[in-house]
């Protein structure tokens, strides 16, 4: 059995890692299937309320292994290498509706650096840096990498790191937007998992809901949010969540949310 994807649970945060350090983390048909199935798996375990998404040793992700797109028996072309591994990891980050966060400890090349954008939540350490690295190789970006990274950072700037290839440090990125907080390397692990916990003890229905809303943000118009807005927010109103979250708030009491 593989062991390219380790997943350890705890305090209701599923924490995967990537497991092919000495290729720093990059993918291969094995990893990227066996990623797809252990996302599957978080989004139904009731058990699992957040996710967090990082790399083993000393990269997060350095895209697609290269080693197999030029082995002649094992490469499966770049068709099937986007449409069976990269898009279905995209669309099940983005349609899980349990808080996913980034915790990139590390380089975030090609593919790793756009699916890490992709997250809800993208945090990193000091020793981070993103780096869009297809136009290096004659390639073109994928992994959503077109739809987010100009929605994070603006056109213009996406353009040229697209085009460029330049590597972006990790206060860079956090200047930039791509991130929303930058921890200490000596204390990261501990800062990622007090984020995941504090997520995972939120109404993480609500919270997947909120997700609805900024997928569908991308493309409606503001009179379709608008109605979507509405329509949601009479389904969170009809939770545990909602009642207990005003029920705590007269009390003057912590809630315990159940994320149901």
């Amino acid at each position: 059995m593989s062991n390219s994807i380790e997943l350890k649970i705890e305090k209701n945060v599923a924490w995967i890692s990537l497991n092919r350090p000495e290729v720093f983390n990059s993918f291969n048909r094995e990893m990227a299937l066996l990623l797809q199935k252990t996302l599957d798996d978080c989004n139904t375990d009731a058990n699992v309320r957040a996710i967090v998404i990082t790399g083993n040793g000393k990269a997060f992700c350095a895209g697609q292994d290269l080693k197999e797109v030029t082995d002649p028996e094992l490469n499966p072309g770049f068709r099937k290498i986007l449409e069976e591994h990269y898009n279905p990891i995209i669309q099940k980050i983005r349609t899980i509706e349990k808080p996913i966060v980034a915790a990139v400890n590390g380089v975030a090349a090609g593919a790793g650096a756009n699916i890490a954008l992709a997250c809800d939540i993208v945090v990193a350490n000091e020793h981070a840096s993103f780096i869009q690295a297809f136009s290096k190789i004659g390639l073109v970006p994928d992994s959503a990498g077109t739809f987010f990274l100009p929605r994070l950072i603006g056109f213009q700037k996406a353009s040229a790191l697209m085009m460029l290839g330049d590597k972006v440090a990790a206060p860079e990125a956090l200047t930039l937007g791509m991130l929303y907080k930058l921890y200490p390397t000596a204390i990261f692990e501990e800062e990622v998992m007090t984020l995941a916990i504090t997520l995972a003890n939120m109404p993480t229905k609500a919270i997947g809901l909120t997700k609805k809303l900024l997928n569908q943000s991308m493309t409606n118009n503001l009179e379709q949010q608008l109605a979507l807005e509405s329509d949601l927010q009479i389904e969170a109103s009809a939770t545990n969540d909602y009642n207990e979250g005003v029920t705590a708030f007269v009390e003057k009491r912590k809630p315990e949310f159940k994320g149901n």
